[in-house]
Formats: C-alpha cells, structure tokens, sequence
C-alpha cells in the first residue's frame, strides 16, 4: 500500500472523480447503490457497449439508468463506440439523439460525450441533447498510445464549439491516455497528456480531468484460488501528471475495474472472480469452478474477508463489500453471477476512490 505520508502530501483543491463505466448491468447496479459522499465526489461518465445479443441496445441502456441513476445525478453518456446509423427519423436521429430524448422522457439528468473526431452530424446531434438537458457537454480527447486519433487543433476546436453554440465554460474536457500496465509504458504517457494539457489548457473548460485504465483485459491468466495483485498504474499516471503540471490540479479519472478498450463479445460463464482495489492495487481474487452453481465463490468471499485486504470498514465500506460479508457468512442462498461481481466490485472500487481523493488527495 501507498505509505500514507504520500498520500498527505497530495492535499489540496478537492479533485472529483471521473469514473468512466461500461453501461452494463453491473455497473449501473453499483451506481443505484452508492452512497451519498461517493455520489457527491463523481461525475460519472457510462459508456454504451456495443452488444449483438441485446435486442434494443439503446432502450435497454436507458431503462437500466431510469432504474438506477440516483436522483439529482448528471450521467455523462458515451455512444462513441456505436455506429452513427440513423435510428429516428429526422436530420439528427442517431444513437445519440435516440437516448438523448429517451432520458429526458425518463428525468435523467444526461450531459452528451463528444470527439474531435465526429462528424457534423454527430456534432448537431450533441448540440440538440444539450439543449434538451441543460447539462452542457463533454469533450473526450485522446492521448493513448493505441488510438488512431488525432488531438484537435485550435481552428477545430473553435469550429466545435461554434457548431455547438457552446462556451468552453460549458464543457468538461476529458484527457484519456487509454490503457497502461507498465511503469515504462507510464512515464512515455505523462509525456503525451502533460503536453495534451498545455494545448487544450488555453480554454478556460468547466472542469478538466485525466484518465487511464490499468485493469488486464481478461483473468484468463490469472492463477486460481488466490489473489493475485495488479498494480493502479493509472492512479500513479495520474499522480504523475499532477505532480508535473504547473497548472489546476485535473480531476481524477479512471475505467473502474474494467480494461478501457470496449469488451469482445462474451462467451460461456466467468470463474468465480472479485476485483478487488486497494491504495496501490488491485488484489484479484479467482477461483475454480468445482461445486455446483457458482458455490465456489463463497469460499472465495470468506477467503477475501478474512485476508489483510479486507478493509477496516469492512461491510460498511460499500453496499458491495456489505453483500461479500453475507457471501462469506453464507447469509446469501445464492451467491450471484457476472453480473453480481462485477456490480460488487465497481460499489467497493467507488467507494475506495472516492474516500481516498476525499481525504488524501490521492486516488
């Protein structure tokens, strides 16, 4: 774990968390149940994931945050991942439009994710989201080392927000340097975003975050039946940077306990797994299937909860370390599926992040 010296040293301005969400079931499960302190550190950002075995992909997503989007929450959606088919009829009917008009008929609160890269029609399908939600816009620019992308020079930056009749005071700027796993991989992208910083740093934006994603692709690799520790490359990315920058102190962003690329299609069903972070790591947690339903992840709740990982708070760390308790004291009669631990992880993800910048300064 970080030494807490470390953490100290990081205080100052409050800096919020930007959680960038797979808008899965899972993940809007731990949204709805998130405390009022964690509710009140983030500006969570849901992006829609591409899935062919999901009939009304766009409903379906919008119905899940009508469930579980907490009142008086702003969601920053993310369709950059679908394709731009035309799904309403109209000069602007593509995906964005579509949830943008199903959450208003909802009340969800929605501020639109944009590009540099999306086209003038895309551009004017954010441009009427925002009108409908008062909730401004966001502006999401990558410096990932995988991305095929380039970073908006001032004229298209100026031609956004004319086609948006929009003031930078009315859009968050998102810096995602994508996926790292290495200290090397690390410093070469404080590189890229310190210099992405400067450039887009000359608009006074509403709010400016960074952000990264640590988390493996898959646990295929993974050893089975103990935990095995992955390191938060992208909380030391972010301490980089801040400790470099000369300017405001950028909020923190990251992927949850998700790789940041969007997931294959899904096969079969997952081993019995719990992502599971700490100050430094992640301590992942994944058993073997050997007796009937997915029992094996009760004993991998009572190892979790009887392990040096398991937090002080312990059940009252978060609504998902709360429903790992009843798992390890077999309080559950069932101990729940993908979709559960995921759900359980990304509440105890939140919650770890959320206090840590609250108190520390440091993700």
């Amino acid at each position: 774990m970080l030494p807490l010296v470390e953490c100290v040293l990081c205080l100052g301005e409050p800096v919020a968390y930007v959680p960038i969400l797979k808008g899965k079931a899972g993940e809007f499960l731990a949204l709805g149940h998130a405390s009022a302190e964690v509710q009140s550190q983030i500006r969570p950002v849901m992006e829609v994931v591409p899935d062919c075995d999901v009939r009304d992909l766009l409903e379906t997503f919008c119905a899940r945050a009508m469930e579980d989007v907490p009142n008086g929450m702003v969601l920053t959606v993310d369709c950059g991942a679908l394709p731009a088919a035309q799904v309403l009829k109209g000069d602007a009917g593509g995906p964005m439009v579509r949830v943008g008009e199903s959450l208003s008929w909802r009340q969800v609160a929605m501020c639109p994710a944009f590009r540099g890269t999306d086209t003038d029609k895309t551009l004017a399908e954010v441009r009427a989201v925002m009108a409908w939600h008062q909730q401004g816009g966001c502006l999401r620019i990558s410096s990932a080392r995988d991305a095929q992308e380039c970073r908006p020079d001032e004229e298209r930056v100026r031609e956004m927000l004319r086609t948006l009749r929009a003031a930078p005071e009315e859009i968050d700027l998102i810096i995602d340097a994508g996926p790292v796993h290495s200290r090397g991989g690390r410093t070469a992208l404080a590189v890229e975003v310190l210099d992405t910083l400067k450039h887009m740093t000359q608009w006074p934006w509403r709010h400016e975050c960074v952000a990264a994603g640590a988390f493996p692709v898959n646990l295929t690799n993974f050893p089975r039946g103990r935990a095995t520790p992955v390191v938060r490359e992208d909380a030391l990315l972010w301490k980089q940077v801040r400790d470099q920058w000369r300017g405001e102190v950028p909020d923190f962003g990251d992927f949850g306990v998700t790789h940041p690329r969007m997931p294959l299609q899904a096969r079969g069903t997952p081993h019995p797994n719990m992502r599971y972070t700490t100050a430094a790591e992640w301590q992942v947690f994944v058993y073997p299937k050997t007796r009937p339903g997915n029992d094996d992840f009760f004993t991998l709740s009572r190892d979790l909860v009887s392990s040096p990982y398991w937090p002080p708070t312990g059940a009252g760390t978060s609504w998902g370390d709360a429903r790992l308790e009843e798992c390890a004291k077999r309080q559950r009669a069932k101990a729940g599926g993908g979709t559960e631990w995921r759900a359980w992880a990304t509440s105890h993800h939140l919650a770890v992040v959320s206090s840590r910048l609250t108190a520390l300064g440091c993700p």
